[in-house]
């Protein structure tokens, strides 16, 4: 449906994967019935199949927004801010620890959730795990899932996935260097300036109305955004001293 895809053809000859994005909608739960096309969740979701047709035993899905990626922790476990120059070893470590965690996904980090520096409760004390995964997901082949809602689908899905005891975990040591939300047109971008960013939230608050709540979120630019009640939301492994 992209009338540009002669160019990307051009450009990039076999590389370039089309795929029947009306078909796609139909194996997808977008969660509206507003048929609403220019969503990456249908693409996300056509990843597990491609991959498994082009004989992937993992594959990474990307955002299109991305200037580079940074170590965010030194060589002494102290929070840090260095331009990394060769990313494929990283990937293979991040290959081995979606192997090692038996996580439906893994992330990188993105700069929001290291505000707060060396206090920041990932980093203090040693490197610490986030229950979500946006932008960068690392998946396996074989180990099916998908993406829910045409906005918020990130959000939506580690959250609903999450809340029936699938692992999904964003590491710390690594960000992704970004561009300003919502600072390039087409896409998602018109998407939340046709809908809100209140509607963009509210998707999830639909899928887990139980530990999700709409809130504001900034400094100076506040804005409306998700919040999730974590304490409620994911199953807990209790300590051994409480068994009776």
């Amino acid at each position: 449906m992209d009338n540009t895809v002669e160019k990307y053809v051009e450009n990039y000859g076999e590389k370039v994967i089309v795929f029947d994005k009306l078909k796609a909608a139909e194996q997808t739960d977008s969660g509206n019935n507003f048929n609403k096309m220019n969503s990456v969740l249908f693409a996300r979701n056509i990843c597990h199949e491609t991959a498994k047709k082009l004989g992937y035993k993992y594959f990474l899905e990307l955002d299109d927004d991305y200037t580079g990626f940074r170590f965010r922790i030194d060589d002494n476990l102290d929070f840090g801010n260095k331009k990394i120059t060769n990313i494929e070893p990283i990937i293979d470590d991040m290959i081995d620890f979606l192997e090692f965690s038996g996580a439906k996904s893994i992330a990188f980090a993105q700069g929001g959730d290291l505000i707060g520096g060396s206090g920041n409760y990932m980093i203090k004390d040693g490197p610490k795990l986030k229950r979500k995964v946006m932008n960068t997901f690392f998946c396996r082949t074989e180990d099916e899932w998908k993406f829910v809602g045409i906005l918020n689908d990130d959000v939506n899905t580690y959250i609903t996935l999450g809340h029936r005891g699938h692992l999904f975990f964003t590491i710390p040591q690594v960000t992704v260097d970004q561009m300003d939300t919502q600072s390039q047109s087409g896409g998602l971008t018109d998407l939340y300036l046709d809908q809100g960013t209140y509607v963009k939230s509210f998707y999830s608050i639909m899928y887990c109305p139980s530990f999700v709540k709409i809130t504001v979120m900034g400094n100076k630019d506040m804005r409306l955004h998700h919040k999730i009640k974590w304490k409620n939301a994911v199953p807990k492994i209790l300590s051994a001293e409480y068994r009776k």
